[in-house]
C-alpha cells in the first residue's frame, strides 16, 4: 500500500449476546492490550494520520508559534495568602511544568514574573514539577496540600496518565522528601491538625475510589490504617478538609445519592461520624462554619423535593437531617451549586438562566436560618457582561472578609479579583496577559437561543470578530458536551484566537445533559432522555446556519470524552450538516462498555446512562444511539479522533474500534479523511506538558482550518 492508504484493522468476528439478541463485533479484539497486533494497528493509524496531515505541517508550525507568542511563557500567578505566607506558581520559558513557590505574607506587589524562582527576597521554591517530571514521558501533579503548620507538603503525581498516584511528603525547611512513600493512591488528601497523619484514598480493581486510609508520618505504608470503605460499586469515595481545618470530610457519592462522614482533625484516630445516612436519590454536601456563638454545618441538598437544591444549616452537635434549618429555600429558576463559609459571611455559588452567579450572605455571628423571622442580608455580586463565567478562586483562609473570585468571558481574559464582602467593592489582582496586541473590543459575544423540536429553548454562547459577524456566513466551530450535569461555561482561551483572527466564529451549544439551566436540564439529557443531548446539538447547528452565521460546508464540531459521544452521535444523525468533526477521547462504544462491569468506572456510570445488563429497555435505548453500533454506509464529515493508550476513563479501544468500523462503511473521498491519533504514553487529558499540549492543539486547529477551507490549499 502507499503511504496514504488507510490502515485496515483485521476483522475477527465476536458474537455478543444480551437479552436474547446478538451483535457481531468485528473489532472486539482491539481491547487486547497485550496483543502485538493492537500496538501495530495503533502505530499504523498514527503514521497514517501524520501522512494525511503532512500538508498542514507548515500551518501547524505557524499555529504553534501563534499560540506560544500570545502566552507570557515566563510568568507568575497571583499569590494566595495563608497565615504567614503567600503561595503562587511560576512558569519559565522552555519549561513544560510549573514551579510552586511561597513568600512572606504582606510582600508588596505581584511576584516579578521575570525573576528566577526562589531568587526574590524571602521567596522559596517548595516544589518544581519539572524536576519531578524528568525522565517521564508523561507527568501530572494531582495533589499539593500544605500541612497545618505549613512546614510540609503532601503531593501526588501520575507518571503514566492512568490517574493512579504516588504520594510523597516534602519537608519545606530542608527541601527534601521524607522517606514516606505511598503507591496506588488516587485523588483526595487531608491532614490531621498536628500534621502527623495524612488521609488519602485508594481505588478498587476498576479504579473506583472506594477506601480512605490513614498514614502516620515516619511509619511504612504497610502499617497504614483503613478508616472507611464503601462496598457499593456505584459510589465514589473522596476525602478533604473544611476551610476551618476543624474537620476531615469523607464523602461517598453516586450520581444520585450522597453520604458524608466527618472526623475532627484534632482527633484523627476517632471513628468517622455520620452526618446523615444515605437515602436513594438524596444528595447533600457540607461546609463548616464556627463563630463565637455558633458551630454549624451548612448543607446544600435536594431533599424534600428540591431538585435545584436548597441551603440548610445544622449544629455540629446534631448535624442530621432532623436538625436542618432552611437558610435559602428551593427555587425553580436558580440552581445552588456550592457553598463556601467564612468568618462573617457565606458565599453561595448559583446558576440561573444559563449563567453563574455569586450570592453573599452577611451573617456576622449568626447562623442565618431565620428563626427570628428574618433571613440573612444578602446580595449578588454584579457582573459586567451579557455572557460570562465566574467562580470562587483560591480562598484558603476562614478568618477573612475578602474573597477571591475568577471572572472571564469569551472576550475577557481570565481575571483574579479580590472582593470585600462588607464594602462590596472589588479590586483586580491579576488579569491573564495576552501578547500580540489582542483587543477585546475587536470581538463581539452573544447569547443566542435555538428552538428544539419539542419547543425547548437551547442556549448558544458565541464569539466572533465584529467584522465577521457583520458580513454573513463564515467558517464556524461549534463545541458541545452535555453530560454529568457539567456546564461548558463561556470562558476565554488565547489558543482560540488563531481561529477568531482568521474569521472563524466560535460557539458553544449548551445542550441538555449539562447543568446550565438547572437540574431539570441535566435530567432531560440523561438515561432514557439522552437523545435530547444529540438533537439539541443538531438544533443549535441548524440555528447557526438559518441565522446566517455559517453554512454546512463551513461548519465544524468538536467535543471530548462524553462530548466525543455527542460527536459520534451527531455524525450519524446529521452527517451532511458538518464539514468536519473533532472527537477527543470519545465514549463511542456505549453498549459494550456499559455491559462490562470489569471496565474501570462502568458500574458507577449506570445511573448516568442506564444499566443494560439488567434492563432490556436500557439496552435497546443505548443501542439506538451508540455511535459505534450505528455506523452506516454513507458519507461522513472529515473526522479527527484522539485517544490515550493509558486512559482509565475512555478505554483506547473505543475510538480505535470506531475508526476501524468507519473505514469499512464510510463512503468518504480523500477530501474527507477519517483519522485516529493515539497518545501512546498518555491518558484522558492528552499530553501533559504545556508545549506538547499546544502542539496537539495546533494539530486540531490545523485540521479544522484546512477542512473549512481557511488554510491555504496544499501544493499540488
Amino acid at each position: 500500500m502507499t503511504e496514504l492508504d488507510p490502515p485496515a484493522a483485521a476483522r475477527r468476528a465476536t458474537v455478543l449476546t444480551s437479552h436474547g439478541r446478538e451483535r457481531i463485533d468485528e473489532w472486539y479484539w482491539l481491547r487486547e492490550r497485550d496483543d502485538p497486533a493492537v500496538r501495530e494497528y495503533l502505530d499504523a493509524e498514527n503514521a497514517y494520520t501524520d501522512a494525511v496531515l503532512e500538508p498542514t505541517r507548515a500551518l501547524r508550525a505557524t499555529l504553534f508559534d501563534e499560540i506560544k507568542d500570545r502566552i507570557q511563557e515566563t510568568d507568575a500567578s497571583a499569590p494566595s495568602a495563608r497565615g504567614g505566607h503567600e503561595y503562587f506558581s511560576r512558569t519559565r520559558e522552555g519549561l513544560e511544568y510549573r514551579i510552586h513557590c511561597r513568600r512572606p505574607a504582606g510582600t508588596p506587589g505581584l511576584p516579578d514574573p521575570q525573576a528566577e524562582a526562589g531568587t526574590a527576597p524571602g521567596e522559596v521554591v517548595i516544589l518544581d514539577e519539572n524536576a519531578l517530571a524528568a525522565g517521564h514521558e508523561f507527568f501530572a501533579l494531582h495533589e499539593l496540600l500544605l500541612s497545618p503548620d505549613q512546614t510540609r507538603i503532601a503531593y501526588g503525581a501520575d507518571d503514566a496518565g492512568d490517574e493512579v498516584l504516588e504520594l510523597r511528603v516534602r519537608d519545606l525547611e530542608a527541601g527534601v522528601d521524607l522517606p514516606d512513600e505511598i503507591s496506588g493512591a488516587v485523588d483526595g488528601l487531608a491532614w490531621s491538625a498536628d500534621g502527623r497523619m495524612l488521609f488519602y484514598c485508594r481505588p478498587d480493581a476498576t479504579l473506583r475510589p472506594h477506601e480512605v486510609w490513614r498514614h502516620e508520618l515516619g511509619t511504612p505504608a504497610s502499617a497504614d490504617v483503613l478508616v472507611y470503605a464503601d462496598p457499593d460499586e456505584r459510589f465514589f469515595v473522596s476525602v478533604g478538609s473544611t476551610r476551618t481545618r476543624d474537620f476531615i470530610v469523607i464523602s461517598s457519592d453516586s450520581k444520585l445519592t450522597s453520604e458524608v462522614h466527618v472526623i475532627p482533625t484534632a482527633d484523627p484516630t476517632a471513628a468517622p461520624r455520620l452526618i446523615e445516612p444515605r437515602v436513594e436519590g438524596i444528595e447533600y454536601g457540607v461546609e463548616h462554619r464556627r463563630t463565637g456563638v455558633h458551630d454549624d454545618f451548612y448543607v446544600i441538598t435536594n431533599a424534600d423535593d428540591s431538585p435545584n437544591f436548597k441551603l440548610m444549616v445544622a449544629p455540629v452537635a446534631t448535624p442530621g437531617r432532623s436538625s436542618w434549618r432552611e437558610v435559602i429555600g428551593h427555587r425553580d429558576d436558580v440552581r445552588i451549586e456550592g457553598v463556601d463559609a467564612f468568618a462573617g459571611h457565606v458565599v453561595v455559588s448559583e446558576r440561573t438562566a444559563g449563567l453563574e452567579q455569586l450570592r453573599v450572605l452577611e451573617l456576622g455571628d449568626g447562623a442565618g436560618h431565620g428563626d427570628d423571622g428574618r433571613g440573612p442580608t444578602q446580595h449578588l455580586i454584579d457582573m459586567p457582561e451579557e455572557v460570562y463565567s465566574v467562580g470562587l478562586g483560591a480562598n484558603p483562609e476562614f478568618e477573612t472578609g475578602i474573597v477571591r473570585f475568577v471572572y472571564t468571558s469569551l472576550t475577557t481574559p481570565v481575571s483574579d479579583l479580590a472582593y470585600d464582602l462588607a464594602t462590596r467593592t472589588r479590586t483586580l489582582v491579576k488579569r491573564q496577559t495576552v501578547l500580540g496586541g489582542y483587543d477585546p473590543d475587536d470581538y463581539v459575544t452573544h447569547r443566542l437561543w435555538a428552538t428544539a423540536a419539542d419547543g425547548v429553548q437551547v442556549p448558544i454562547s458565541l464569539v466572533a470578530r465584529k467584522d465577521v459577524e457583520a458580513h454573513g456566513p463564515a467558517p464556524c466551530l461549534l463545541y458541545g458536551y452535555g453530560s454529568y450535569e457539567a456546564s461548558i461555561d463561556p470562558a476565554f482561551s488565547s489558543l482560540r484566537l488563531s481561529l477568531l483572527e482568521r474569521g472563524v466564529v466560535f460557539a458553544v451549544a449548551h445542550v441538555r445533559g449539562g447543568g446550565e439551566l438547572g437540574r431539570h436540564w441535566y435530567e432531560d439529557g440523561k438515561l432514557m432522555h439522552k437523545r435530547n443531548t444529540f438533537t439539541d446539538f443538531v438544533t443549535c447547528a441548524h440555528h447557526l446556519v438559518d441565522a446566517g452565521y455559517t453554512t454546512p460546508e463551513l461548519l465544524a464540531a468538536e467535543g471530548r470524552s462524553a462530548g466525543g459521544l455527542l460527536m459520534g452521535a451527531v455524525a450519524n444523525l446529521a452527517p451532511d450538516l458538518f464539514r468536519a468533526i473533532v472527537a477527543g477521547v470519545p465514549f463511542v462504544d456505549v453498549v459494550s462498555t456499559m455491559l462490562d462491569a470489569s471496565i474501570p468506572l462502568t458500574v458507577t456510570e449506570w445511573e448516568e446512562w442506564g444499566n443494560p445488563v439488567e434492563s432490556a429497555e436500557a439496552f435497546d435505548y443505548m443501542l439506538s444511539y451508540s455511535p459505534y453500533d450505528n455506523v452506516e454506509a454513507r458519507r461522513y464529515p472529515a473526522i479527527l479522533v484522539t485517544a490515550g493508550l493509558n486512559d482509565p476513563r475512555v478505554q483506547y479501544w473505543e475510538p480505535a474500534k470506531w475508526v476501524a468500523k468507519l473505514r469499512t462503511r464510510a463512503t468518504n473521498g480523500p477530501d474527507r479523511p477519517i483519522l485516529l491519533r493515539t497518545e501512546m504514553g498518555a491518558g484522558h487529558g492528552g499530553p501533559s506538558g504545556r508545549y506538547d499540549a499546544w502542539r496537539e492543539e495546533a494539530l486540531v486547529l490545523g485540521f479544522i482550518l484546512d477542512q473549512l477551507g481557511v488554510a491555504p490549499a496544499p501544493a499540488a
